[in-house]
C-alpha cells in the first residue's frame, strides 16, 4: 500500500443493511461507511447489532436486504474466506489460529509457499518474518504460537490478516484480555496500518480506548442506526446516552449507587481463610467475607486474583492453610462441594467455563440449581420456565423467549444468563470474576447495580475486576494482589484510586 492517506475516500459502504432471525430483526436498515486511513469504532449495547453487522460484512451471515460496496465495487461475500479474498480480514477476541503450529505456519496457513510440489519452509519463515516486521515486531517464527502471550498471538493474527493484502481490518474486542502495555503495543500497530491507508473497524467496550484510537464512531441501538459522529465532537456522556437511549441526566445518575458508599450490614463471616493457598499457584492469603459485604480483589493480570477464586470454589485444591465456612472448618475439594455449601462462581471465561452454547437459556439458568438438588429431584418444566422468565425480566435479558440457544445471544446477555444461573441457586457466597468484561456500558451499570442490591440484601460477594475504578466502586474492602501474593488490604478512607495504585506498585499497605 503506502502513498498519501485520503480520509475522504470511502473504502467500504454498507447501505440499508437488514438481517432477520426467527422472531428477531437484528439489523434494520443500517448504514455504515469506513474510509481509507481511519479507525472507525462501532458502538452499541450488547444485542445492538454490532456482531451481526460484522458477520454480514465478513460472510458469516448473508444479508436479507441492502447493498455493500468495497472501493466502489458491489460485494456479497458468501463465506469468511470469500470476504478475505476481497480484502476484508477479521481478528477476534479469541485468536482464531492454531496454537500447536509455529508462528510462520499460522501466518501462511492455507496458502503455504511451495517449491517443486513441496512446502518451501525457508520462504515461509522469511515471509512470516517480513509480515511481522511490517508491524515492527520481531519474533522467532519457528516457535509454536502457544509459547507466546495472547497479546503476541493477536499481533500474529493481525500480521496474517494484513499479509493477505487486507484493505479492511476488523478488530472485534481485541483488547479485552490485554494489559496496559499490550494495549499500547496494539495501538501502535493500528496507527502504523492506518498511516498506510488501511481502514480499521474497531469494536471495544472500553470507552477510554475508543477515544484514544478512533477517528469516528457509529452507534447502533436495537438493530438500528443511531448515527455517525466524529470522535472529537462526541462526549462520553453523549455516547453512552445514544447507546442506551436515555437522556444525559439519566445516564449521569446511573453511577450514583456505589457499594463503597453503602454501610455494610455485616452478619457473621461466611468464609474465613487463614494462610490459604497453593504452592506454585498463589501464595498464602488471609481473607474474610461476611454476610452483606463485598470484598474486592485488585491487581494486574497474573497477580493471583483468579487463582484465589478457583481455590475457594474447589476448581483447584489448596495445599496450605485453613478454610472455615459459617464458622466450621471445611475442605472445598470440588465445585460440586462448593455448590452444596452455597457458593456460586461466575468465571471470567464465559465461553469455555460458563455457557453451554447448544442448550437453551432456560436450561443454562437452572443448571446450578439442578446440580445442587441432585438429578433425582428433577426441576419440572413449569418450574424451569417460571425461573427463566423471572430472571429474563429481572436482568433484562434480550431474547424473544427462554428456549433460544444461549450461544445465539450477545456476550453481555450471555453474562446475564450466567448471573441468573447462580442467583437462581440462592448462594450465600457469590464469586464474580470479571463480571463486566466484554459487556457494554448499559449492561455494566445493570450488573454493578445488581451487586449493590445483592449486597444490601445480605449476600456475601467476592468481586474481581481488572478495572480499578470498578473495584473501588463495588467493594467495601479491597485485597491487593501482586506476583500472586497479598500485598495489602484497603478499607475506609484508604479506599482511593491513589492508595490502590500505590499499593499495587509498592505493596505492603495494610489498612
Amino acid at each position: 500500500m503506502g502513498g498519501p492517506i485520503v480520509l475522504d475516500l470511502s473504502l467500504l459502504e454498507l447501505r440499508g443493511i437488514t438481517k432477520s432471525f426467527p422472531g428477531v430483526l437484528a439489523l434494520d436498515n443500517v448504514d455504515f461507511t469506513l474510509r481509507a486511513g481511519e479507525v472507525h469504532a462501532l458502538m452499541g449495547e450488547n444485542g445492538a447489532g454490532k456482531s451481526t453487522l460484522i458477520k454480514v460484512l465478513t460472510g458469516v451471515y448473508q444479508r436479507d436486504g441492502g447493498t455493500a460496496t468495497l472501493l466502489g465495487r458491489s460485494i456479497s461475500p458468501k463465506t469468511p474466506l470469500d470476504a478475505q479474498s476481497l480484502g476484508i480480514s477479521t481478528v477476534y477476541q479469541e485468536v482464531n489460529l492454531i496454537p500447536t503450529l509455529s508462528v510462520a505456519e499460522n501466518i501462511f496457513l492455507g496458502r503455504e509457499p511451495t517449491r517443486l510440489g513441496n512446502i518451501d519452509w525457508r520462504a515461509m519463515k522469511t515471509g512470516a518474518a517480513e509480515a511481522l516486521a511490517r508491524l515492527d515486531i520481531v519474533l522467532n517464527v519457528n516457535e509454536t504460537l502457544s509459547s507466546y502471550s495472547i497479546a503476541i498471538q493477536q499481533m500474529v493474527a493481525i500480521a496474517r490478516a494484513v499479509d493477505i493484502k487486507a484493505k479492511v481490518l476488523v478488530l472485534d474486542e481485541p483488547t479485552s484480555s490485554l494489559d496496559k502495555d499490550e494495549v499500547a503495543q496494539l495501538f501502535q500497530v493500528m496507527r502504523k496500518l492506518k498511516s498506510e491507508g488501511l481502514g480499521i473497524l474497531f469494536v471495544s467496550h472500553f470507552l477510554d480506548q475508543i477515544y484514544e484510537i478512533s477517528d469516528r464512531i457509529t452507534v447502533l441501538r436495537n438493530g438500528k442506526l443511531v448515527g455517525e459522529f466524529p470522535t472529537s465532537e462526541l462526549s462520553r456522556l453523549q455516547l453512552v446516552s445514544k447507546m442506551i437511549g436515555k437522556d444525559e441526566a439519566a445516564v449521569a445518575s446511573m453511577s450514583d449507587h456505589r457499594v463503597s458508599d453503602l454501610s455494610p450490614n455485616l452478619g457473621e463471616p461466611v468464609v474465613s481463610a487463614k494462610q490459604f493457598g497453593k504452592r506454585s499457584k498463589v501464595g498464602p492469603v488471609d481473607l474474610e467475607i461476611c454476610k452483606g459485604e463485598v470484598l474486592g480483589l485488585a491487581g494486574l493480570l497474573g497477580s493471583g486474583r483468579t487463582e484465589i477464586a478457583q481455590l475457594l470454589f474447589g476448581i483447584d485444591k489448596p495445599d496450605q492453610g485453613t478454610l472455615k465456612v459459617d464458622g466450621t472448618d471445611t475442605q472445598v475439594n470440588s465445585p460440586r462441594k462448593a455448590i452444596r455449601l452455597g457458593f456460586g462462581f461466575l468465571s471470567e471465561d464465559r465461553k469455555h467455563a460458563g455457557i453451554i452454547p447448544n442448550l437453551s437459556i432456560r436450561e443454562n439458568i437452572v443448571l446450578a440449581l439442578q446440580a445442587n438438588r441432585g438429578w433425582l429431584r428433577k426441576i419440572s418444566f413449569s418450574q424451569q420456565q417460571e425461573l427463566a422468565d423471572r430472571y429474563i425480566k429481572a436482568l433484562k435479558i434480550a431474547t424473544p423467549d427462554a428456549d433460544k440457544p444461549i450461544g445465539q445471544l450477545s456476550g453481555g446477555n450471555q453474562q446475564k444468563v450466567l448471573l441468573a444461573r447462580w442467583l437462581a441457586s440462592q448462594p450465600k457466597l457469590l464469586i464474580l470474576d470479571e463480571p463486566t468484561r466484554g459487556v457494554d456500558v448499559g449492561a455494566k451499570a445493570e450488573i454493578e447495580g445488581l451487586v449493590y442490591q445483592l449486597c444490601a440484601d445480605g449476600m456475601a460477594i467476592l468481586f474481581i475486576s481488572s478495572e480499578l475504578d470498578e473495584v473501588l466502586r463495588d467493594s467495601h474492602r479491597v485485597i491487593v494482589m501482586r506476583d500472586r501474593k497479598k500485598v495489602g488490604e484497603l478499607s475506609g478512607e484508604h479506599l482511593t484510586s491513589n492508595e490502590l495504585m500505590n499499593t499495587i506498585a509498592a505493596g505492603d499497605h495494610l489498612a
